[in-house]
């Protein structure tokens, strides 16, 4: 359920394959047409046309595409995904009020969760491990090993096999790599116990009165809000503050018209007041990649004329 371009995907269709299995593949991602196919049904252009496929057993979607799904599902997501073994998602942060709603609808123990990027693979996250420690993105997968510097930045050691170099651009494989490790700039913190805990991209990172705010924590703490479907937080040039919090929230099903109020509402009972949103904008969808990835640049237009809540 995510562009087969996607390293992810294409890896989890070739290891399929090699295996002598099936791989469904859809033409683009449609919640109601994967539903369908998860539950043996591939639907046919005209009315009477649909037809029997094998149940999926296995499949990897991005948080957007599962948000849409479960969506879509509604009461029915138990039966939609019950056929799975293995239920991937990675791409994007999951919010917590999502990653709990897969863990209920999936069968037990098939909610997985990686880390990582096209450059390489950082961590697995099992589901009891989310579930003992919420909001993490689990421990480094064998043969690695990972490093936060003070500042934030996630490092990584990868086995000497999987080195590797940015096309035609030295210098930024310099910048990517230290000492055996590297990194895509990434911010997050490991706890005791090794687990990494992801607090966003550096390039993401808002200051705020000199003060950084990372966008994945307001994000999870506003996606627990009633009525948000969805939601992405980012800056703005401020003169006051150097830059302001923003956040863009699409409507669930709960959702009331005063969905920008409630959210505030929500942000001052749960952030501190330096991560709180000074503007809320309802949005009908986040502009995201066709890899999931939220679209910030473009979110930062629509703040003009939006009235603080």
């Amino acid at each position: 359920c995510s562009p087969m371009y996607h390293s992810v995907s294409i890896r989890f269709a070739a290891g399929t394959l090699l295996r002598g299995g099936t791989c469904v593949v859809l033409s683009r991602f449609d919640p109601g047409t994967a539903a369908a196919v998860l539950r043996g049904v591939r639907p046919g252009e005209d009315a009477g046309t649909d037809r029997a496929v094998p149940v999926p057993t296995t499949t990897f979607m991005a948080p957007a595409a599962l948000h849409r799904l479960l969506e879509r599902a509604g009461d029915d997501a138990p039966s939609t995904l019950a056929g799975l073994r293995l239920l991937v998602h990675a791409g994007s942060p999951c919010p917590a009020a999502l990653k709990r709603a897969a863990l209920a609808a999936a069968p037990p123990g098939t909610l997985w969760e990686f880390y990582g990027s096209t450059e390489g693979q950082f961590t697995v996250c099992p589901p009891d491990a989310w579930i003992d420690r919420p909001g993490t993105v689990g421990r480094a997968r064998t043969g690695r090993s990972l490093h936060v510097d003070p500042d934030g930045t996630v490092w990584c050691r990868p086995p000497s096999f999987a080195n590797f170099r940015y096309w035609d651009d030295p210098e930024k494989t310099d910048r990517a790599w230290r000492d055996g490790a590297f990194t895509v700039g990434d911010l997050g913190r490991l706890d005791d116990d090794g687990y990494l805990f992801l607090e966003g991209r550096r390039d993401d990172l808002i200051i705020s009165g000199g003060v950084n705010v990372y966008p994945a924590e307001v994000e999870s703490a506003l996606s627990e809000a009633t009525g948000v479907g969805d939601v992405a937080v980012f800056g703005v040039p401020d003169e006051r503050w150097g830059e302001r919090v923003c956040a863009a929230v699409v409507p669930g099903p709960r959702a009331r018209p005063t969905l920008a109020a409630d959210v505030a509402d929500h942000a001052r009972s749960c952030l501190a007041p330096y991560k709180r949103p000074k503007q809320v904008v309802v949005v009908d969808a986040l502009p995201r990649t066709a890899t999931g990835k939220v679209q910030r640049h473009l979110l930062r237009v629509l703040v003009d004329g939006t009235a603080e809540p």
